[in-house]
């Protein structure tokens, strides 16, 4: 079986173990499935992100150990020799939202979000990739053309009849609405080689989302940052990249949807552009949960070798990058008390999988007399592209019903913050509210009559 991930990790995951029941085909990716010790925790329903699916459905099919079962089938032959075009493994597989929540919760530390990765690769290169996965996870690309982007979709958000015809021919549910770019990018001053020797650079990964829809968020990083007293370069491609006229992108949106390949090469582009901040040991700090986590656990996966292990070590979301230059006292920016408002956090699933909530509380702490609650839900349903999908968006919905849209209507007054790009669609549309980003906030709460670092 050739494997589109590295699954090298998984080598010696399971030997031993009488319970494990490792596939007789699949090599390590038959390992990593095995790790599941079926204890069933991924089809209860306590506090914690897993499962999602198997919240919304009851299910167990839907839940990791249930999809385990189904995955082993298939790699013990049970479905033929083309397992990964069978319907019976799509049915299981389908509604894995990749939120990572098992790879934290599960006993075994189960990644089911990397093996849908995995399995939606190996079903590519049977089916072919679908008109609508190759237009979702070309974003990046597209949005070159922003302005040109923007109309379209302005008009089929406009018009039921366009956004019918995109359900027809490309399954994105007419139903729900597609987010605009803004008139206009983020613009910074950019530096595509190393930085002058300093302890106070550090590098501002300003990722698609908020370079093409929400550049809001990137210039209030770069403020606060540079408010603190560092030194804020903005990454741009290489001059000698074959794309340097186009955006860096960590290649979430093509991870997601299993086009490997192009994800690799995204993930080239953006580690060939910071190997001098890599040599140099300047922090990469980013904003996107999904973007920067994927540069920490997915990009391993990738085979891109020693950098990438680099990377992973030295990339941090805004939130974590404060708390820890906070910790160091080297963070001492003054910040005021916001106009008193209940404020209500919802956490992306990935942030909650790497334990970088506690870094979001810690910072949240800093802007004085600030009242906030940490709300208790599993993924928000939208999951990317997941809730646009046209067979997907009741389940989506239902899944930010189980807890997170009902806690935003029992506080029709609080202020909401949402780290996630999808999250923050999700709310908008569930409750017609707009959620900030923590940069918004500590941009707010900065002390303009005399900050000092």
């Amino acid at each position: 079986m050739k494997h589109h991930l590295d699954w090298s990790s998984y080598e010696t995951a399971g030997q031993g173990d009488a319970y494990a029941g490792i596939p007789a085909t699949g090599g390590n990716f038959a390992k990593a499935v095995a790790v599941c010790i079926s204890d069933k925790l991924c089809q209860r329903t306590p506090k914690g992100v897993m499962c999602p699916s198997f919240r919304a459905t009851g299910n167990a099919t839907h839940s990791p150990g249930g999809r385990v079962v189904v995955l082993k089938a298939a790699l013990n032959g049970e479905f033929g020799d083309n397992a990964f075009a069978d319907p019976r493994l799509a049915a299981a597989m389908e509604l894995c939202v990749g939120c990572k929540g098992c790879k934290r919760e599960c006993a075994n530390q189960v990644d089911m979000a990397a093996i849908k990765i995995e399995y939606q690769a190996q079903s590519n290169e049977l089916r072919g990739v679908s008109h609508r996965d190759w237009l979702v996870a070309g974003l990046p690309r597209w949005l070159r053309y922003r302005r040109t982007l923007r109309s379209l979709i302005r008009w089929r958000n406009r018009f039921l009849w366009l956004a019918q015809l995109g359900e027809f021919f490309f399954g994105i549910a007419a139903r729900r609405q597609l987010p605009e770019p803004a008139v206009a990018g983020y613009s910074a001053p950019s530096i595509s080689s190393a930085p002058e020797a300093g302890d106070r650079d550090v590098i501002l990964f300003v990722d698609t989302f908020a370079l093409h829809f929400e550049p809001e968020i990137a210039e209030a990083a770069h403020e606060v940052l540079t408010a603190a007293g560092y030194r804020v370069i903005t990454l741009q491609a290489l001059p000698d990249d074959q794309e340097a006229n186009r955006a860096l992108c960590c290649g979430r949106t093509y991870l997601s949807l299993g086009q490997v390949e192009k994800a690799r090469h995204e993930a080239r582009r953006l580690q060939a552009a910071l190997r001098p901040a890599l040599a140099a040991g300047t922090p990469i700090v980013g904003l996107e949960p999904s973007c920067i986590l994927s540069l920490r656990d997915d990009h391993l996966k990738l085979g891109l070798g020693e950098e990438a292990v680099a990377l992973s070590k030295q990339v941090y979301l805004f939130e974590e990058f404060i708390a820890r230059e906070h910790d160091r006292k080297r963070f001492t920016l003054e910040l005021k008390a916001l106009p008193h408002r209940k404020t209500l956090v919802h956490g992306h699933c990935h942030q909650k999988a790497v334990g970088a909530m506690k870094s979001l509380r810690k910072v949240l702490r800093l802007i004085p007399e600030f009242e906030f609650e940490f709300i208790e839900a599993s993924c928000c349903g939208m999951a990317g592209s997941f809730g646009l999908e046209s067979e997907h968006a009741d389940i989506s919905m239902k899944m930010a019903e189980l807890d997170l849209l009902p806690a935003l209507r029992a506080a029709p007054d609080a202020t909401i913050l949402a780290n996630g790009f999808s999250c923050r669609h999700q709310i908008r549309e569930g409750v017609d509210r707009r959620p900030v980003h923590v940069a918004l906030l500590l941009r707010d709460a900065i002390n303009t009559k005399g900050h000092t670092c």
